[in-house]
């Protein structure tokens, strides 16, 4: 999908990319390396989407949004509860018993999260911030991006400074561990 614009549009591509994989996993033959391999790239997906979030989108919310601190921690509470189930998910192989469980679980958190997103948050962005700040958060969202972890990791901060300062770290020795073990990005 074509990256760029403001923040909001930058961040509804990522969730129409996370549908797909969804869409590619029921697709794929139940039990199949195919669903794994799905699996490893959504997981990359949503951690980088996350990362970039934790990092710009949610210290917006608290500055900008009336409310702002509640609604930022209700997200940063999905995203923890999103990242543990990937990390059960990075432990399983697509013919582990409860594999397709976790999937389910999985896809019905994300869904949630997106749909509160869409039709609540980013409508409020969208009426409170000035646009070249949008478009700057945008910007600043892809950069991260780049960067961020790929694997989940639940036990790290996830909101700036300490994430932001570990964050390129963790995303690199991610790519050197994905590299060694021939894990692929798509």
């Amino acid at each position: 999908m074509e990256h760029d614009g403001d923040v909001i549009a930058e961040l509804t591509a990522d969730h129409r990319e996370v549908e797909e994989y969804f869409a590619r996993f029921d697709q794929a033959p139940p039990g199949s390396e195919e669903r794994k391999r799905l699996v490893d790239a959504l997981t990359i997906e949503l951690v980088r989407h996350s990362v970039a979030q934790e990092h710009y989108l949610y210290p917006a919310v608290r500055k900008y949004l009336d409310g702002g601190h509640a609604l930022a921690d209700k997200e940063l509470a999905d995203h923890a509860r999103i990242e543990h189930l990937l990390n059960a998910l990075q432990q399983r192989q697509a013919l582990d018993e409860d594999f397709e469980h976790l999937v389910r679980r999985l896809r019905t958190e994300v869904t949630a999260h997106v749909d509160d997103e869409e039709n609540d948050l980013y409508l409020q962005m969208r009426s409170n911030v000035d646009a070249d700040v949008l478009q700057e958060l945008g910007d600043k969202i892809r950069r991260s991006k780049k960067t961020a972890p790929i694997r989940p990791h639940p036990a790290a901060p996830d909101e700036p400074p300490a994430g932001k300062a570990l964050a390129p770290g963790l995303g690199l020795v991610d790519r050197v561990r994905d590299h060694l073990t021939s894990r692929r990005h798509t």
